[in-house]
């Protein structure tokens, strides 16, 4: 069974990948290693988070018949099969353009990254464990990119992106029934408030500016998802979540001193919510 491009578009969430290559670029600029290897992690790393998606909607094709009977697998139009061979491709192909552009370092990381990814799909996705499981998939991939130097001086890098990654994974827990209390979307403000402050600390202008962004773009939607905590603004939200990403992305490369580099990434930032018009990255 083939399917067509766009319904594998939307079998990966295509758009959502425009929030990937800032996790690299951000590790590798903490690191001091930003250069041309950056790009072809970055590659890989887009390969693993679309495994990622593929794998999702595999292992939840019957859960998903019954709450989003719209996506590609309990639609039909993308078989069980495919999707699995689809996530097993992506992410044989991401650890192979992982170990050539960065050698036995980079594989250190791809392969416990892939093995989260899928633990968390199979596993842990649906437990109390799933959202730290997806938190540490997204710090493993800002490791990733700082693979050829120190990893250590990408920590805080990783932790602020763990932190953000939790918040959304956990609002994205409501996107069907919607938010019980109005506290669970205050606390994640209160929490994206406090990242974009720690990140714009002592960071420059560059950096301020775009904690900034960060914070405007996810900080609304959760405002309003406080007064009206109904489904499709839950989804709203989690969407914000997923493309305001890459604004706290440059931000932190701009906060390792990398601020052109730091700019190019939050320019994802309006190419992802006009894609995110035409395939939902949730």
């Amino acid at each position: 069974m083939k399917a067509p491009l766009r319904t594998l578009a939307e079998l990966v969430r295509a758009p959502a990948a425009l929030s990937v290559p800032g996790d690299v670029v951000a590790g590798a600029a903490a690191a001091g290693t930003l250069g041309a290897r950056s790009a072809g992690l970055a590659a890989a790393s887009v390969c693993l988070y679309w495994a990622g998606m593929a794998a999702n909607d595999w292992a939840d094709r019957d859960l998903d018949a019954v709450e989003r009977p719209e996506r590609p697998v309990p639609s039909g139009r993308v078989s069980a099969p495919v999707a699995l061979g689809v996530a097993a491709g992506l992410t044989a192909a991401g650890l192979a353009v992982a170990g050539r552009a960065g050698g036995s370092r980079a594989l250190s990381v791809a392969l416990p990254l892939a093995a989260a990814v899928w633990a968390y799909d199979l596993r842990l996705k649906n437990t109390a464990a799933g959202p730290a499981g997806m938190a540490a998939c997204r710090a493993l991939d800002v490791l990733l990119g700082a693979s050829g130097g120190n990893p250590v001086r990408a920590l805080p890098a990783a932790a602020t992106i763990a932190v953000h990654t939790y918040v959304v994974t956990v609002m994205s827990r409501h996107e069907v029934a919607g938010c019980p209390t109005p506290l669970l979307p205050a606390a994640a403000l209160a929490t994206t408030t406090a990242v974009a402050g720690v990140t714009a600390a002592r960071g420059g202008l560059p950096a301020v500016l775009l904690a900034g962004q960060y914070a405007a773009g996810f900080g609304q939607a959760q405002t309003v998802l406080i007064s009206d905590p109904a489904p499709a603004r839950v989804r709203a939200a989690v969407g914000a979540g997923i493309t305001a990403l890459p604004a706290l992305q440059g931000a932190l490369t701009a906060r390792a001193g990398r601020a052109l580099a730091g700019l190019a990434v939050a320019a994802a930032v309006p190419v992802g919510r006009l894609l995110a018009r035409r395939v939902s990255p949730t």
